[in-house]
């Protein structure tokens, strides 16, 4: 029995007990709103109070080496993740956030596959849950290729685009709670072939909005296909205010991120991450992983 189904034994297990008229047929969903009911039916509470997690994400048994984590806050990922975070955090709530649109919905994506654009994602997300005072919801619009569920080694039912096919009626119930306190998650949910034109969709434009104004401490990370030959990305680069971009060092060339960053909306803050970077003996990391991050200009300038 997996980690998930063991949680979901508990929470069924709660739940008949404190609902005696409850038919013993029914199941337990792994949707926000099947968490919130049994939450209020078994302790009535402030709207404020924190939720049940209806997702478990064990990164110790994933591969606790892998993701930045609380105990291991320390790490050379930890610390370049920490690194790359503030720069994102400046930009999404600093002085450049009056003039930049959308500020923080920070899209990350590559020239091309197989860069670690979704361990990037991922990471980035879980180092800025751990901050004090910002929460963070990483959304899979990978619709293609999704690969965020998987990497963290999570199960669930609907996401985004059940949501945007209108098969589930709230965003809430495509928004899972996770056991890491400042973190939610919305997977891509099943492959459409109209995906372009759901992504393109007034809904879609809709979601992003209310996620970029809803809260006032929330970063957006959003997981996103290669720039370079999908549509669904393109669409992704007027949504976001923020673009991380992804390189492999010693595999992607410069004809590809500049084709790459050609198709990024130009008034996006633009940053860079320098995956599997050889470092010098006396820095201290090996071979792991840099980053850079910074405005990118057109060419000429």
């Amino acid at each position: 029995m997996s980690t998930i189904e063991r949680a979901l034994s508990r929470q069924k297990a709660q739940q008949q007990a404190s609902a005696e008229n409850k038919p013993q047929g029914e199941e337990i969903k792994d949707s926000v709103p099947a968490v919130e009911a049994s939450a209020d039916k078994q302790q009535p509470v402030a709207a404020s109070a924190p939720r049940d997690s209806n997702l478990y994400l064990d990164l110790d048994l994933t591969d606790a080496t892998r993701f930045v984590t609380s105990e291991n806050s320390r790490s050379n990922l930890s610390e370049e993740f920490r690194a790359i975070k503030r720069k994102v955090l400046d930009t999404a709530f600093g002085p450049l956030s009056k003039t930049l649109k959308n500020a923080n919905i920070v899209m990350v994506s590559s020239a091309n596959p197989g860069e670690g654009k979704t361990f990037s994602a991922v990471n980035l997300a879980l180092s800025i849950a751990l901050e004090q005072n910002k929460t963070v919801l990483l959304v899979d619009a990978d619709v293609l290729k999704p690969n965020v569920m998987r990497t963290l080694g999570a199960e669930y039912e609907n996401g985004l685009m059940e949501y945007l096919l209108e098969e589930v009626s709230d965003l809430s119930e495509v928004i899972y709670h996770t056991n890491i306190d400042k973190l939610r998650i919305i997977p891509a949910g099943k492959k459409h072939h109209l995906s372009t034109e759901l992504l393109a969709s007034e809904k879609m434009l809709q979601t992003v909005t209310e996620f970029a104004n809803r809260y006032s401490d929330r970063v957006v990370i959003i997981d996103c296909p290669p720039l370079l030959g999908i549509n669904e990305t393109l669409i992704m680069t007027n949504l976001a205010g923020q673009a991380v971009i992804v390189v492999e060092e010693g595999k992607t060339k410069l004809t590809e991120i500049q084709a790459a960053v050609q198709n990024l909306n130009p008034d996006m803050a633009k940053g860079f991450i320098v995956n599997k970077s050889q470092r010098s003996a006396g820095s201290g990391y090996g071979y792991g992983y840099g980053y850079g991050y910074g405005h990118y200009y057109a060419s000429g300038q």
